[in-house]
């Protein structure tokens, strides 16, 4: 799996209003224009309520 930068991840999440479901979250990062490695990130997280964008990175980061 490629690695991918939070603050890029972010970059995508920018304007998503929290708390958000990861459908949510790939949604919004669509519409954001994300490309694949980020869609597939967004993907594996857990099937869960995000309260915030940090929340959102300390999910992906243990993913890594």
């Amino acid at each position: 799996m490629a690695t991918v930068n939070p603050i890029e991840l972010q970059k995508y999440l920018k304007g998503m209003n929290y708390p958000a479901s990861k459908d949510d979250l790939i949604d919004h990062a669509e519409e954001q224009g994300a490309d694949d490695d980020i869609l597939d990130l967004l993907e594996q997280l857990p099937d869960e309520e995000y309260e915030t964008p940090t929340d959102v990175n300390k999910a992906v980061g243990e993913l890594e």
